[in-house]
Protein backbone atom coordinates (compact mmCIF):
# COMPACT_ATOMS: atom_id res chain seq x y z
CA UNK A 1 0.00 0.00 0.00
CA UNK A 2 2.78 2.24 0.94
CA UNK A 3 4.98 1.87 -1.81
CA UNK A 4 1.59 1.84 -4.58
CA UNK A 5 0.94 5.41 -2.64
CA UNK A 6 4.65 6.44 -2.80
CA UNK A 7 4.51 5.65 -6.68
CA UNK A 8 0.99 7.28 -7.52
CA UNK A 9 2.58 10.87 -5.63
CA UNK A 10 5.82 10.40 -7.88
CA UNK A 11 3.74 10.28 -10.85
CA UNK A 12 1.47 13.28 -9.92
CA UNK A 13 5.19 15.08 -9.21
CA UNK A 14 6.80 14.26 -12.70
CA UNK A 15 3.26 15.56 -14.41
CA UNK A 16 3.19 18.59 -12.69
CA UNK A 17 6.99 19.43 -13.33
CA UNK A 18 6.84 18.72 -16.64
CA UNK A 19 3.06 21.23 -16.84
CA UNK A 20 4.68 23.85 -14.81
CA UNK A 21 7.42 24.01 -17.42
CA UNK A 22 5.14 25.73 -19.97
CA UNK A 23 4.54 28.05 -16.96
CA UNK A 24 8.43 28.71 -16.75
CA UNK A 25 9.17 29.59 -20.34
CA UNK A 26 6.50 32.38 -20.82
CA UNK A 27 8.46 35.18 -20.34
CA UNK A 28 10.35 34.40 -23.50
CA UNK A 29 7.01 34.36 -25.86
CA UNK A 30 4.79 36.59 -23.97
CA UNK A 31 7.27 39.40 -22.58
CA UNK A 32 10.64 39.01 -24.99
CA UNK A 33 8.93 38.04 -28.46
CA UNK A 34 5.64 39.54 -28.15
CA UNK A 35 4.69 42.66 -25.73
CA UNK A 36 8.34 44.25 -24.42
CA UNK A 37 11.50 43.23 -25.90
CA UNK A 38 10.81 42.78 -29.58
CA UNK A 39 8.66 46.41 -29.26
CA UNK A 40 11.47 47.99 -27.06
CA UNK A 41 14.15 47.29 -29.95
CA UNK A 42 11.86 48.26 -32.90
CA UNK A 43 11.01 51.43 -31.25
CA UNK A 44 12.67 55.07 -31.44
CA UNK A 45 15.37 53.73 -29.23
CA UNK A 46 16.84 51.97 -32.06
CA UNK A 47 16.68 54.60 -34.82
CA UNK A 48 13.34 54.12 -37.69
CA UNK A 49 11.04 51.67 -35.95
CA UNK A 50 9.94 50.98 -39.48
CA UNK A 51 13.40 49.48 -40.65
CA UNK A 52 13.72 48.02 -36.50
CA UNK A 53 10.82 46.33 -37.93
CA UNK A 54 11.52 44.63 -40.82
CA UNK A 55 14.86 43.94 -39.16
CA UNK A 56 13.37 42.06 -36.60
CA UNK A 57 11.24 39.95 -38.94
CA UNK A 58 14.38 39.49 -41.05
CA UNK A 59 15.98 37.79 -37.67
CA UNK A 60 12.59 35.83 -37.10
CA UNK A 61 12.76 34.60 -40.69
CA UNK A 62 16.63 33.27 -40.65
CA UNK A 63 15.52 31.20 -37.01
CA UNK A 64 12.61 30.11 -38.47
CA UNK A 65 14.65 28.77 -41.67
CA UNK A 66 17.39 27.11 -38.90
CA UNK A 67 14.57 25.50 -36.84
CA UNK A 68 12.73 23.84 -40.04
CA UNK A 69 16.76 22.55 -40.91
CA UNK A 70 17.42 21.44 -37.38
CA UNK A 71 14.31 20.18 -36.12
CA UNK A 72 14.12 16.55 -36.81
CA UNK A 73 17.80 16.00 -36.48
CA UNK A 74 17.54 17.26 -32.56
CA UNK A 75 14.87 15.10 -31.97
CA UNK A 76 16.44 11.95 -33.85
CA UNK A 77 19.50 12.52 -31.71
CA UNK A 78 17.68 13.22 -28.20
CA UNK A 79 15.78 9.51 -28.55
CA UNK A 80 18.84 7.79 -29.76
CA UNK A 81 21.03 9.45 -26.89
CA UNK A 82 18.93 9.29 -24.16
CA UNK A 83 19.39 12.90 -23.47
CA UNK A 84 15.82 14.25 -23.94
CA UNK A 85 15.65 16.30 -20.56
CA UNK A 86 19.06 17.05 -20.88
CA UNK A 87 18.63 19.01 -24.20
CA UNK A 88 15.64 20.66 -22.70
CA UNK A 89 17.07 21.66 -19.50
CA UNK A 90 20.42 22.91 -21.69
CA UNK A 91 17.96 25.18 -24.15
CA UNK A 92 15.79 26.55 -20.56
CA UNK A 93 19.24 27.26 -19.62
CA UNK A 94 20.54 29.10 -22.68
CA UNK A 95 16.97 30.92 -22.73
CA UNK A 96 17.71 32.25 -19.46
CA UNK A 97 21.01 33.50 -20.45
CA UNK A 98 19.93 35.35 -23.29
CA UNK A 99 16.48 36.92 -21.36
CA UNK A 100 19.34 38.39 -18.69
CA UNK A 101 21.37 39.38 -21.41
CA UNK A 102 18.69 41.73 -22.51
CA UNK A 103 19.06 43.68 -20.27
CA UNK A 104 23.12 44.92 -21.88
CA UNK A 105 20.52 46.34 -24.82
CA UNK A 106 21.02 49.62 -24.05
CA UNK A 107 18.58 52.47 -25.60
CA UNK A 108 21.00 52.97 -28.24
CA UNK A 109 21.01 52.34 -32.40
CA UNK A 110 24.38 50.24 -31.87
CA UNK A 111 22.69 48.15 -29.70
CA UNK A 112 20.22 47.07 -32.28
CA UNK A 113 22.57 44.03 -33.86
CA UNK A 114 23.17 42.68 -30.57
CA UNK A 115 19.50 42.84 -29.68
CA UNK A 116 18.14 41.10 -32.94
CA UNK A 117 20.60 38.42 -32.46
CA UNK A 118 19.25 37.52 -28.89
CA UNK A 119 16.24 37.47 -30.56
CA UNK A 120 16.56 34.96 -33.27
CA UNK A 121 18.25 32.88 -31.08
CA UNK A 122 15.74 32.61 -28.61
CA UNK A 123 13.67 32.10 -30.97
CA UNK A 124 15.91 29.12 -32.17
CA UNK A 125 16.61 27.75 -29.18
CA UNK A 126 12.93 28.22 -27.80
CA UNK A 127 11.79 25.76 -31.01
CA UNK A 128 14.37 23.37 -30.04
CA UNK A 129 13.36 23.00 -26.31
CA UNK A 130 9.53 22.65 -27.61
CA UNK A 131 10.52 19.38 -29.69
CA UNK A 132 12.03 17.97 -26.30
CA UNK A 133 9.31 19.22 -23.96
CA UNK A 134 6.62 17.90 -26.56
CA UNK A 135 8.26 14.21 -26.61
CA UNK A 136 7.95 14.06 -22.96
CA UNK A 137 4.29 14.28 -23.04
CA UNK A 138 4.03 10.43 -22.64
CA UNK A 139 6.28 9.99 -20.05
CA UNK A 140 4.24 12.00 -17.53
CA UNK A 141 0.82 10.50 -18.88
CA UNK A 142 -1.38 7.44 -19.44
CA UNK A 143 -3.57 6.50 -22.78
CA UNK A 144 -6.27 7.85 -20.40
CA UNK A 145 -5.08 11.36 -19.52
CA UNK A 146 -3.08 12.14 -21.72
CA UNK A 147 -5.52 15.13 -23.48
CA UNK A 148 -6.04 16.74 -19.91
CA UNK A 149 -2.37 16.84 -18.76
CA UNK A 150 -1.90 18.06 -22.30
CA UNK A 151 -4.72 20.85 -21.82
CA UNK A 152 -2.95 21.73 -18.16
CA UNK A 153 -0.34 22.76 -19.49
CA UNK A 154 -1.26 25.10 -22.05
CA UNK A 155 -3.73 26.34 -19.53
CA UNK A 156 -1.15 27.08 -17.12
CA UNK A 157 1.27 28.97 -19.94
CA UNK A 158 -1.81 31.23 -20.83
CA UNK A 159 -2.10 31.66 -16.84
CA UNK A 160 1.40 32.62 -16.14
CA UNK A 161 1.27 34.92 -19.65
CA UNK A 162 -1.32 36.82 -17.53
CA UNK A 163 0.66 37.05 -14.36
CA UNK A 164 3.76 38.25 -16.31
CA UNK A 165 1.95 40.92 -18.15
CA UNK A 166 -0.10 41.92 -15.05
CA UNK A 167 3.10 42.48 -13.79
CA UNK A 168 4.82 44.14 -16.27
CA UNK A 169 2.37 46.91 -16.33
CA UNK A 170 1.87 47.56 -12.54
CA UNK A 171 5.54 47.70 -11.62
CA UNK A 172 7.65 47.96 -14.31
CA UNK A 173 6.08 49.57 -17.72
CA UNK A 174 3.09 51.86 -16.25
CA UNK A 175 4.30 53.78 -12.71
CA UNK A 176 6.44 56.60 -12.90
CA UNK A 177 8.27 55.20 -10.02
CA UNK A 178 8.92 51.34 -11.18
CA UNK A 179 9.48 49.01 -8.71
CA UNK A 180 13.05 48.28 -9.82
CA UNK A 181 15.36 50.55 -11.77
CA UNK A 182 14.15 54.34 -12.97
CA UNK A 183 12.60 55.26 -16.07
CA UNK A 184 16.43 57.03 -17.21
CA UNK A 185 18.00 54.93 -19.96
CA UNK A 186 14.60 52.26 -19.93
CA UNK A 187 16.56 50.56 -17.06
CA UNK A 188 13.10 49.88 -15.68
CA UNK A 189 12.40 47.75 -19.28
CA UNK A 190 15.69 46.46 -18.96
CA UNK A 191 15.62 44.71 -15.60
CA UNK A 192 12.22 42.98 -16.62
CA UNK A 193 14.18 40.80 -18.56
CA UNK A 194 16.23 40.26 -15.54
CA UNK A 195 13.02 39.57 -14.36
CA UNK A 196 12.14 37.48 -16.38
CA UNK A 197 15.25 35.30 -16.28
CA UNK A 198 15.00 34.40 -12.80
CA UNK A 199 11.18 33.83 -13.24
CA UNK A 200 12.24 30.60 -15.71
CA UNK A 201 15.29 29.21 -13.79
CA UNK A 202 12.76 29.13 -10.32
CA UNK A 203 9.96 27.50 -11.97
CA UNK A 204 12.32 25.24 -14.30
CA UNK A 205 13.67 23.49 -11.33
CA UNK A 206 11.09 21.29 -10.20
CA UNK A 207 11.22 19.26 -14.12
CA UNK A 208 14.86 18.88 -13.21
CA UNK A 209 14.28 17.34 -9.80
CA UNK A 210 11.20 14.96 -10.67
CA UNK A 211 11.06 14.58 -14.52
CA UNK A 212 13.08 11.28 -15.13
CA UNK A 213 15.90 10.95 -18.09
CA UNK A 214 14.88 8.66 -20.93
CA UNK A 215 17.03 5.20 -21.23
CA UNK A 216 19.13 5.55 -24.16
CA UNK A 217 18.48 2.65 -27.01
CA UNK A 218 20.60 -0.15 -26.62
CA UNK A 219 23.20 -0.85 -29.13
CA UNK A 220 23.24 3.18 -29.95
CA UNK A 221 26.94 4.72 -31.28
CA UNK A 222 27.36 8.09 -32.39
CA UNK A 223 25.95 9.43 -34.55
CA UNK A 224 27.16 12.30 -37.64
CA UNK A 225 25.07 14.83 -38.75
CA UNK A 226 24.59 13.69 -41.66
CA UNK A 227 24.06 10.46 -40.73
CA UNK A 228 21.13 12.03 -39.32
CA UNK A 229 19.85 13.06 -42.27
CA UNK A 230 20.35 10.00 -44.41
CA UNK A 231 18.15 8.33 -41.46
CA UNK A 232 15.68 11.43 -41.68
CA UNK A 233 15.23 10.70 -45.20
CA UNK A 234 14.77 6.52 -44.92
CA UNK A 235 12.08 8.10 -41.88
CA UNK A 236 10.08 10.08 -43.87
CA UNK A 237 9.88 7.71 -46.86
CA UNK A 238 9.06 5.28 -44.35
CA UNK A 239 6.51 7.29 -42.93
CA UNK A 240 5.06 7.75 -46.49
CA UNK A 241 4.61 4.20 -47.49
CA UNK A 242 3.83 2.74 -43.83
CA UNK A 243 1.35 5.62 -42.06
CA UNK A 244 0.19 8.02 -45.13
CA UNK A 245 -2.47 9.20 -42.59
CA UNK A 246 0.31 10.13 -40.63
CA UNK A 247 2.14 12.55 -42.87
CA UNK A 248 -1.51 13.75 -44.01
CA UNK A 249 -2.36 14.77 -40.21
CA UNK A 250 1.12 16.39 -40.03
CA UNK A 251 0.10 18.44 -43.02
CA UNK A 252 -3.22 19.42 -42.11
CA UNK A 253 -2.04 20.38 -39.15
CA UNK A 254 1.09 23.14 -40.08
CA UNK A 255 -1.81 23.97 -42.00
CA UNK A 256 -4.22 25.06 -39.72
CA UNK A 257 -1.75 25.77 -36.80
CA UNK A 258 -0.36 28.41 -38.77
CA UNK A 259 -4.01 29.90 -38.98
CA UNK A 260 -4.37 29.77 -35.28
CA UNK A 261 -0.74 31.67 -34.87
CA UNK A 262 -2.15 33.76 -36.96
CA UNK A 263 -5.25 34.39 -34.61
CA UNK A 264 -2.90 36.27 -32.35
CA UNK A 265 -0.51 37.61 -34.07
CA UNK A 266 -2.55 39.69 -35.91
CA UNK A 267 -4.99 40.08 -33.24
CA UNK A 268 -3.51 43.49 -31.79
CA UNK A 269 -3.40 45.15 -35.12
CA UNK A 270 -6.88 43.95 -35.57
CA UNK A 271 -7.95 45.54 -32.77
CA UNK A 272 -6.41 48.41 -32.91
CA UNK A 273 -6.60 49.15 -36.68
CA UNK A 274 -10.33 47.85 -37.57
CA UNK A 275 -11.60 48.56 -34.00
CA UNK A 276 -9.87 51.33 -32.83
CA UNK A 277 -8.81 50.32 -29.68
CA UNK A 278 -6.30 52.22 -27.54
CA UNK A 279 -2.94 50.61 -26.85
CA UNK A 280 -4.34 50.38 -22.86
CA UNK A 281 -7.24 48.29 -24.43
CA UNK A 282 -5.29 46.28 -26.07
CA UNK A 283 -3.37 45.20 -23.60
CA UNK A 284 -6.21 44.45 -21.84
CA UNK A 285 -7.72 42.26 -24.91
CA UNK A 286 -4.29 41.16 -24.38
CA UNK A 287 -4.85 39.85 -20.87
CA UNK A 288 -7.84 38.52 -21.43
CA UNK A 289 -7.35 36.59 -24.52
CA UNK A 290 -4.72 34.70 -22.49
CA UNK A 291 -7.39 33.95 -20.02
CA UNK A 292 -9.94 32.91 -22.08
CA UNK A 293 -7.42 30.92 -24.35
CA UNK A 294 -6.24 29.32 -20.95
CA UNK A 295 -9.72 28.30 -20.15
CA UNK A 296 -10.24 26.61 -23.88
CA UNK A 297 -7.11 25.12 -23.51
CA UNK A 298 -8.17 23.11 -20.12
CA UNK A 299 -11.72 22.52 -21.10
CA UNK A 300 -10.53 21.10 -24.39
CA UNK A 301 -8.03 19.11 -22.64
CA UNK A 302 -11.19 17.49 -21.02
CA UNK A 303 -13.29 16.99 -23.98
CA UNK A 304 -10.12 15.46 -25.52
CA UNK A 305 -10.69 12.16 -23.56
CA UNK A 306 -14.01 12.24 -23.52
CA UNK A 307 -14.78 12.69 -27.25
CA UNK A 308 -11.39 12.37 -28.91
CA UNK A 309 -8.48 14.52 -30.37
CA UNK A 310 -9.78 14.73 -33.84
CA UNK A 311 -13.37 15.66 -32.85
CA UNK A 312 -11.86 18.00 -30.46
CA UNK A 313 -9.62 19.68 -33.17
CA UNK A 314 -12.28 19.59 -35.90
CA UNK A 315 -14.85 21.15 -33.42
CA UNK A 316 -12.11 23.77 -32.16
CA UNK A 317 -11.74 25.14 -36.46
CA UNK A 318 -15.87 24.87 -36.73
CA UNK A 319 -15.65 27.58 -33.86
CA UNK A 320 -12.90 29.80 -35.23
CA UNK A 321 -14.56 29.59 -38.74
CA UNK A 322 -17.82 30.73 -36.67
CA UNK A 323 -16.63 33.34 -34.62
CA UNK A 324 -14.32 34.94 -36.96
CA UNK A 325 -17.50 35.13 -39.80
CA UNK A 326 -19.15 36.90 -36.96
CA UNK A 327 -16.13 39.29 -36.44
CA UNK A 328 -16.27 39.97 -39.94
CA UNK A 329 -20.15 40.57 -40.78
CA UNK A 330 -20.61 42.51 -37.42
CA UNK A 331 -17.28 44.81 -37.60
CA UNK A 332 -19.87 47.85 -38.16
CA UNK A 333 -21.37 47.11 -34.72
CA UNK A 334 -17.69 48.57 -32.95
CA UNK A 335 -15.80 47.52 -30.35
CA UNK A 336 -18.49 45.33 -28.58
CA UNK A 337 -18.21 43.18 -31.55
CA UNK A 338 -14.73 42.28 -31.30
CA UNK A 339 -14.74 41.91 -27.51
CA UNK A 340 -17.43 39.12 -28.29
CA UNK A 341 -15.81 37.75 -31.66
CA UNK A 342 -12.35 38.25 -30.86
CA UNK A 343 -12.28 36.46 -27.23
CA UNK A 344 -14.23 33.60 -28.80
CA UNK A 345 -11.47 33.28 -31.09
CA UNK A 346 -9.13 33.01 -28.25
CA UNK A 347 -11.40 30.07 -26.92
CA UNK A 348 -11.19 28.13 -29.63
CA UNK A 349 -7.35 28.48 -30.32
CA UNK A 350 -6.56 26.98 -27.06
CA UNK A 351 -7.69 23.39 -27.46
CA UNK A 352 -7.01 23.38 -30.82
CA UNK A 353 -3.42 23.97 -29.90
CA UNK A 354 -3.52 21.68 -26.97
CA UNK A 355 -5.08 18.80 -28.72
CA UNK A 356 -2.95 19.02 -31.76
CA UNK A 357 -0.12 17.94 -29.47
CA UNK A 358 -2.17 15.07 -28.13
CA UNK A 359 -2.82 13.92 -31.29
CA UNK A 360 0.92 13.48 -32.17
CA UNK A 361 1.75 12.18 -28.75
CA UNK A 362 -0.85 9.44 -29.61
CA UNK A 363 -0.13 7.89 -32.34
CA UNK A 364 3.98 8.05 -32.04
CA UNK A 365 5.50 4.95 -31.19
CA UNK A 366 7.98 4.53 -27.94
CA UNK A 367 11.19 6.26 -28.08
CA UNK A 368 10.24 7.69 -31.27
CA UNK A 369 8.67 11.35 -29.51
CA UNK A 370 11.63 13.28 -30.45
CA UNK A 371 11.81 12.69 -33.98
CA UNK A 372 8.00 12.73 -34.81
CA UNK A 373 7.66 15.89 -33.20
CA UNK A 374 10.89 16.94 -35.03
CA UNK A 375 8.69 16.40 -37.97
CA UNK A 376 5.62 18.28 -36.12
CA UNK A 377 8.04 21.06 -35.64
CA UNK A 378 8.88 21.31 -39.03
CA UNK A 379 5.95 20.98 -40.92
CA UNK A 380 4.90 23.54 -38.95
CA UNK A 381 7.39 26.09 -39.22
CA UNK A 382 6.94 25.24 -43.38
CA UNK A 383 4.18 26.52 -43.52
CA UNK A 384 4.74 29.95 -41.09
CA UNK A 385 3.81 31.85 -44.71
CA UNK A 386 -0.05 31.18 -44.81
CA UNK A 387 -1.52 32.91 -42.13
CA UNK A 388 0.67 36.34 -43.15
CA UNK A 389 0.49 35.67 -46.52
CA UNK A 390 -3.26 35.14 -46.65
CA UNK A 391 -3.79 38.26 -44.24
CA UNK A 392 -1.78 40.62 -47.03
CA UNK A 393 -3.67 39.20 -50.11
CA UNK A 394 -7.27 39.50 -48.34
CA UNK A 395 -6.22 43.33 -47.41
CA UNK A 396 -4.52 43.94 -50.58
CA UNK A 397 -7.33 42.53 -52.68
CA UNK A 398 -9.85 44.66 -50.44
CA UNK A 399 -7.69 47.76 -51.51
CA UNK A 400 -8.05 46.77 -55.04
CA UNK A 401 -12.15 46.50 -54.83
CA UNK A 402 -12.35 50.36 -53.44
CA UNK A 403 -12.81 49.52 -49.86
CA UNK A 404 -11.76 51.77 -47.24
CA UNK A 405 -11.36 50.02 -44.03
CA UNK A 406 -9.51 47.01 -45.58
CA UNK A 407 -7.75 45.98 -42.04
CA UNK A 408 -11.17 44.07 -40.89
CA UNK A 409 -10.86 41.78 -44.66
CA UNK A 410 -7.49 40.43 -42.75
CA UNK A 411 -9.83 37.99 -40.67
CA UNK A 412 -11.08 36.26 -43.66
CA UNK A 413 -7.53 35.71 -45.09
CA UNK A 414 -6.85 33.63 -41.96
CA UNK A 415 -10.13 32.14 -41.79
CA UNK A 416 -9.17 30.41 -45.75
CA UNK A 417 -6.38 29.27 -43.70
CA UNK A 418 -8.35 27.63 -41.32
CA UNK A 419 -10.54 26.52 -43.51
CA UNK A 420 -8.19 24.83 -45.54
CA UNK A 421 -6.53 23.45 -42.85
CA UNK A 422 -10.20 21.63 -41.55
CA UNK A 423 -10.77 20.17 -44.51
CA UNK A 424 -7.06 18.36 -44.56
CA UNK A 425 -7.89 17.23 -41.10
CA UNK A 426 -11.15 15.85 -41.98
CA UNK A 427 -9.21 13.76 -44.69
CA UNK A 428 -6.79 12.17 -41.97
CA UNK A 429 -8.51 8.54 -40.66
CA UNK A 430 -7.08 8.79 -37.38
CA UNK A 431 -7.60 5.13 -36.68
CA UNK A 432 -4.49 4.19 -38.98
CA UNK A 433 -2.48 7.14 -37.64
CA UNK A 434 -0.95 4.57 -35.45
CA UNK A 435 0.81 2.32 -38.60
CA UNK A 436 4.01 4.25 -38.28
CA UNK A 437 6.22 2.15 -36.76
CA UNK A 438 9.81 2.42 -38.37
Amino acid sequence: MTDKGVSVKSSRAKTWAWALWDWAEQPFPTLFQTFIFATYITSEYFGDPDANAQALSLAGLIAGILVAIISPVFGRRSDEAGRRKFWLLANSLSLIIIMGAAYFVAPSPEFLLFGLVLYALGSLIQESAFINYYAMLKQVSTPKNIGKISGLAWGLGYAGGILLLMISLIGFVLPDTPWFGGTENAENIRILFLFSAVWMAVFTVPLLIFVPEIEAKPGTGKETILGSYIKLWAQLKSLRAQAPETLKFLIASAVYRDGLAGVFTFGAILGTVAFGFSSTEVIFFGIAANLVAGVGAALGGLLDDRLGTRKTIIASLVGLLIAGTYVFAAAGAGQITYWIGGLALCLFVGPAQASSRTFVARFTPVGREGEVFGLYQTTGRAASFLAPGSWWMATSLAALAGFADTAIFGVLGIMGVLAVGLVLLLRVNPSKTSEYSA
